[in-house]
């Protein structure tokens, strides 16, 4: 449960979105919007990596045999071959053109909603220009209409700059962003081209272990084959390359290995990978000729000290053409989290690198099928994306209540780890990011041996006697996957500190108790 300052703070980014709607918006909440840079900026999404440059090079360089030559593991011959047969004729060739002419002619509807709201005094003009730009590009106006299918264009256009600016000027491409509900749907719909083969030549998807069911859940509905590689436990729950290694050589005995997904930083383990492990992913994905899924939607949630987050991206292009023009990567972000937590808005985005253009194309027919994401969720995407900048007149609180809810995010994390470690039978790896621990439990072989006999997962049992006797409540691990043999429970630390004081002595009080009973 989070506190009410926690929750306030969560809740600044829908006032831009709603700015038109809701005429009753508190004013401290409405106080955290800036204007967007013009998108007819000479400097926007400038590229320092001319594609032709690095084409050439990557030719060169296999031409001399210092690179081996290698096809897409995503083409229009290898991709699920259902998307293709899909027809949406309602967003079909005819729509897409008026789309086309809709812009050349620079056709403005006249209606806006609640007009007098955008007029209103006692709100600052960075929000209002922010709220006004956003329903501009919406049609007639209004967050209530449908969108483009890939997402709403200056959207896309702020995310882009985002990724730009966050990645040291490494240029984005508008035209690969996708807007997605939440990151959730970029996931699936990704594996979803992904999945195709039958029997042995059925895709093989690569999950870490622990993982979060999102993926194994998807895998299952989509027919393709899970790959699990163990992250270490005893090593903070870091990758090692060596275990990708043994998994997908025994994975290529009953499938075909095609995708590697990361989870960074990880969800339920919290783990932050160093730049050195992400360049070590990169070059197993080349080797191996692996597809990339980054799920980074934990970015902002790093605590640790020595720790920092690098997007898969960055490190991808830093590391040269011998790798950014062959890697193909799909990297995912989210509303949902960081210090937003605005998840019930389904906001999100993909951004797709070294796409082959004919799959690209059956992405965007894809995506067509269900219309548009909730235009609110895009709305609150581009406040993540394009928060108040110095000098604005929303920064300063802006800047306040972000620090505040990250501040108090490590300090609970430091906590977390501190109090579970100091219970017999309870392990805690440091919590460096996301928002969660994942603390290794001992169980007595009695207790053991009841849960079995109840059908039950020993953690399972572990966390619904929890739950009954404490009203504490908690994931087991078996819910995320484990190795043979231990056992875990996933906690947030979302919520407020006195409170979570409170729940990791009751915590405490139990394990104790819970063992004793059944030693």
């Amino acid at each position: 449960m989070l506190s009410k300052r926690t929750v306030n703070v969560f809740k600044w980014g829908r006032c831009e979105a709603f700015a038109a709607v809701y005429p009753k918006v508190p004013d401290r909440v409405l106080l955290n919007f800036s204007p967007l840079p013009s998108l007819s900026s000479p400097h926007r999404n400038r590229s320092a990596f001319p594609a032709a440059q690095g084409e050439h090079l990557h030719q060169k360089m296999s031409e001399n045999g210092a690179l081996p030559l290698r096809g897409k593991v995503l083409t229009v011959d290898t991709m699920n071959a259902n998307v293709k047969k899909v027809d949406y004729a309602v967003r079909g060739p005819i729509v897409q053109r008026a789309v086309q002419i809709e812009k050349e002619l620079k056709e403005v509807m006249a209606l806006c909603t609640y007009p007098q709201l955008l007029d209103d005094n006692k709100f600052p003009e960075d929000a209002k220009n922010r709220a006004r730009r956003i329903l501009q590009s919406c049609g007639g106006n209004s967050i209530g209409a449908y969108t483009t299918s890939q997402g709403i264009d200056c959207v896309r256009h702020d995310v882009a700059n985002y990724i730009q600016r966050r990645d040291g000027g490494i240029p984005s491409d508008p035209d690969n962003i996708y807007l997605t509900t939440g990151a959730s749907d970029g996931i699936v719909t990704i594996l979803k081209l992904l999945t195709a083969g039958e029997g042995r030549t059925r895709t093989g998807v690569m999950i870490s272990i622990p993982q979060y069911p999102l993926y194994s859940a998807s895998i299952a509905e989509l027919g393709a084959v899970q790959i699990n590689y163990y992250l270490n436990e005893e090593k903070c729950w870091s990758l090692d390359i060596s275990e990708l290694q043994r998994s997908l050589q025994a994975a290529r005995e009953h499938c075909d290995p095609r995708v590697l997904c990361i989870i960074n930083p990880g969800n339920p383990t919290g783990q932050v990978q160093s730049r050195q492990c992400i360049e070590d992913v990169i070059r197993f994905a080349v080797k191996e000729n692996l597809f990339l899924m980054a799920d980074e939607v934990y970015q902002d949630n790093v605590y640790a000290e020595g720790c920092e987050f690098h997007s898969f991206k960055k490190v991808l292009f830093e590391m040269g053409p011998e790798y950014s023009s062959k890697v193909e990567l799909a990297s995912f972000h989210s509303t949902s989290k960081c210090y937003m937590g605005e998840c019930g808005f389904r906001g999100g985005y993909m951004e797709v690198i070294n796409m082959d253009p004919e799959v690209k194309a059956q992405l965007t027919k894809l995506v067509s099928v269900r219309l548009c994401p909730p235009a609110p969720g895009q709305a609150l995407m581009d406040l993540v994306v394009n928060s108040p900048q110095p000098g604005e007149p929303s920064y300063q609180t802006f800047i306040k209540e972000r620090t505040d809810v990250l501040s108090a995010l490590a300090e609970k994390a430091k906590l977390t780890e501190e109090i579970l470690n100091t219970v017999p039978g309870i392990s805690c790896n440091p919590v460096q990011g996301a928002m969660y621990s994942f603390p290794r439990i001992t169980l007595p072989e009695r207790a053991i041996n009841e849960a079995k006999a109840k059908g039950q997962a020993p953690d399972m049992f572990y966390c619904m006697k929890l739950l009954e006797e404490t009203g504490i409540c908690l994931v087991p691990g078996s819910g995320f996957g484990q190795r043979e043999g231990t056992y875990h429970f996933r906690m947030t630390i979302l919520p407020p500190t006195d409170k979570l004081k409170i729940m990791l002595n009751k915590l405490k009080e139990f394990h104790q108790k819970f063992t004793q009973q059944y030693s």
